[in-house]
This record gives C-alpha cells, structure tokens and sequence, in this order.
C-alpha cells in the first residue's frame, strides 16, 4: 500500500532496512582547495587531524552500511593506499571497494555508472567526500533509509537550510513543498535549502546511462519529470568544506561541538 503524500517528517515510524552499499565520490580535482590539493586529492586533506574520506567512511559505517565504494581518479594511488590503510587497521569493519576512473574523470553522474558494478544495493547512498556532517536527534543515513519510499521516490536527497549551511557561498540549490516534494531553484535569486551531497538514489534512474562524464542533474531531472525527486531536511550541523580557509573554520566550530 502506497503511503499518502503527507510531510515526510509526519509518518509514521517504519522499520528501517539499511541499504548495503554506499558510494563515496571521491575523484574530483579540489581545485578551490589548492594549494592544499597540490600533492595530495581533496579527500585526503585533514580536518582536525582526520581526513575527510575517513570522516565520511566513518559516518557510513556508523549508520550499520556494510560496503563503501570509493571512486578515485586524481592522485589514485594515494586513494588506493588511504583505503587499504583503513582496512588493514579495521579487517572487521566497513568492505571498502574502489571504483577506478584514472583513464577518464566522470563528474557525478558517470562516476555512478562506473561504479554500477560494484554497487549491491538499491536504493543505494551516494556521499560527497568533501561534505561534513553532525547528526541531529538521528542517525543521518538511517533517516534516510527511513524516509524512503520506493513507490512515490527515485531519489531523496539530504538538504540543508541555507541559514545553516556552514562553508557554503552559494545561492542556494532547492525549494522543498510540505509533502517533501523537490523542485530547483530556477528563476528565483535564492532557494532556501542546499544539496548537502548526500542522498538515496536508485539504479533506475542510471538505467541505460554510458560511461561519460556528466553531472547527477541528468538523473535528477528525470525524477523531477515523474514527480519523484523528494528531499529530506537534515537536523544536525553540516560543513562544506571547499577551501583551504574553510578547513579552519571548520576546525574551529567543530572545537565547539
């Protein structure tokens, strides 16, 4: 039976089946973190003294996901040595796969596609490396997992209020309609929430999709179209973390904490 189209913060409690794998987009160049990112990519760079792949692979495995795919592209090698580092230390812990773009990077949506193969789940989570968050009263992830309903969604995607996106310079990404129903910005100088690079998507919408370089909008267009593009509001703190003074400033409000 079909939930009624009602706010999503207003269901009723379900039980949550985790999805089994999320991915990790961890490829990008980091140009706006250079020098930083100068001999090292944007996902190995520390943020109080941890770096912030680890920081994202943590919060997957925190939230009981059994498998992360990393994709990696600038500087493999040393994504590669990162990832076998971390499963050596924790044989027990999260299975780590990498998903290898070296020949060609794929921008968000064919770094998906690429990584197709090795993803088990669906839905299954897609997580932006250079993203930081802090749990609200739940589990981010689990919310998630919580809030999906696959006979109204294609994709649930994690928004911050603009007001409280910490590192954030933009105009903001979405406007969200009480029954959780996603539209874009569009004409409008500002929308009040942003993409928090955090969401729960499914296969279909990659079905038919080549090994290109293209931007997740492509899916998420689609959604848009059918009316299944659906956001959830994030309740904890949330951190982009883009440029080398961000990593400061990010250090000194996690001081706080």
């Amino acid at each position: 039976m079909k939930h009624s189209r009602v706010p999503l913060a207003l269901r009723p409690h379900i039980d949550v089946v985790m999805p089994d794998t999320a991915l990790v987009l961890a490829a990008g160049l980091g140009k706006r973190m250079r020098p930083l990112t100068a001999t090292r990519p944007k996902p190995l760079v520390e943020v109080a003294g941890r770096t912030l792949l680890d920081r994202a692979l943590d919060r997957v495995e925190a939230a009981g996901v059994s498998t992360a795919v990393v994709n990696a592209h600038y500087f493999a090698d040393q994504i590669d040595a990162a990832v076998a580092a971390r499963t050596a230390d924790r044989p027990d812990g999260l299975k780590i796969r990498v998903s290898d773009e070296r020949a060609q990077l794929l921008e968000t949506g064919g770094g998906v596609v690429k990584a197709l193969p090795l993803i088990d789940a669906d839905p299954f989570f897609v997580v932006n490396a250079d993203n930081m968050w802090i749990d609200g009263s739940a589990d981010t992830l689990r919310l998630l997992a919580q809030r999906w309903n696959p006979d109204e969604m294609d994709a649930l995607l994690l928004l911050v209020p603009l007001a409280r996106a910490t590192g954030y310079d933009g105009r903001g990404d979405f406007h969200l309609d009480p029954a959780g129903v996603v539209s874009p910005r569009g004409e409008f100088r500002i929308a009040p929430f942003v993409y928090s690079g955090i969401q729960l998507i499914s296969k279909r919408l990659f079905a038919g999709e080549p090994v290109e370089p293209f931007s997740v909008w492509r899916q998420w267009h689609k959604a848009l179209a059918a009316g299944r593009l659906y956001g959830a509001v994030h309740q904890g703190l949330w951190f982009h973390v883009g440029t080398p003074a961000s990593v400061g400033e990010t250090e000194g409000l996690l001081a706080t904490v």
